[in-house]
């Protein structure tokens, strides 16, 4: 089965130089480099399963992503992603507890849940109960300061342009992913409900909890809805409450992740941005669509 070794780099950063790309190609023995976005992307095209230990091997210590994929179906016709440090670049829970003081511990609620280490469903329950009394209007001002990760708009554009439907499914809060799913133009969302009485935070949130296990289901229920073999799906988070959806869709990509989350994923995107997933599917940038 032939396959593709994409090469990214963070365009903002540093570039792709052809000398990286003939030394990769060289170390898989791969046929001549498809360039999808001059110092930024390439394709390379092999006959066989590449050897990743000798690609890193390679590209070591640059901050160069490299994925590898079958060359057949790498176009997918449906995306699942995460939001909170996927879609935007940060934790919209810790930003909304800055407001309430209390930043820095619920953080680091945050950075263990999403490296596996805390139960997803109680660690929230704790985080959400920890901002009983906090104005509502706290949510707004949390709104103000959250920012989408580059390539986010290109990347749902791009795939909605070619046909497919893309899905925000995020364990935050509906309040953030409604806004979220409109900027960028996503199909759908699912989250969270964080409860208020019109003027404070409650300090709960609605059952049942958007967790690891309803990730999973969104991306199967999903793909059997709208009759998407999973191999044509892809999926795109960075907590461990998004690695069974990742490990279940046709390419389940880790994105900036939490290292155990990293680990166990099959691809991963550790410097590039969100326009990285695009080039793995094998999409020149001209063929972008504008954000």
């Amino acid at each position: 089965m032939r396959h593709v070794v994409t090469l990214v780099v963070d365009r903002a950063a540093s570039s792709l130089t052809p000398a990286v790309i003939r030394r990769v190609r060289d170390a898989v023995s791969g046929g001549e480099a498809v360039i999808l976005s001059p110092g930024e992307a390439a394709d390379i095209i092999l006959d066989t399963t590449p050897d990743m230990d000798a690609v890193r091997t390679v590209l070591n210590p640059a901050a160069i992503d490299a994925v590898t994929t079958p060359a057949e179906g790498r176009r997918k016709r449906l995306l699942i992603a995460d939001m909170d440090s996927t879609i935007v670049t940060g934790e919209t829970l810790d930003e909304l507890a800055d407001f309430a003081g209390i930043k820095d511990r619920i953080a680091a609620i945050t950075a263990r849940a999403m490296n596996g280490e805390l139960d997803f469903k109680a660690a929230l329950r704790e985080r959400v109960a920890m901002l009983r009394g906090l104005p509502v209007d706290a949510l707004e001002r949390t709104w103000q300061r959250i920012r989408l990760m580059p390539g986010a708009r290109e990347l749902v554009a791009t795939m909605r342009t070619q046909g497919a439907s893309t899905v925000l499914v995020s364990g935050g809060f509906s309040f953030f992913t409604s806004r979220v799913a409109s900027l960028c133009g996503f199909d759908q969302y699912r989250a969270n409900t964080l409860l208020d009485d019109g003027m404070v935070l409650t300090g709960r949130v609605a059952e049942p909890i958007l967790d690891r296990n309803a990730k999973l289901v969104a991306l199967t229920g999903l793909a059997a809805t709208w009759a998407v073999p999973l191999s044509a799906t892809l999926a795109v988070g960075d907590g461990a409450n998004d690695l069974d959806m990742l490990r279940a869709a046709g390419l389940g990509v880790a994105f900036r992740a939490k290292p155990s989350v990293a680990a166990a994923a099959y691809a991963r995107v550790d410097h590039a941005d969100l326009r990285a997933l695009l080039f793995v599917q094998g999409y020149r940038v001209d063929e972008f669509a504008a954000a």
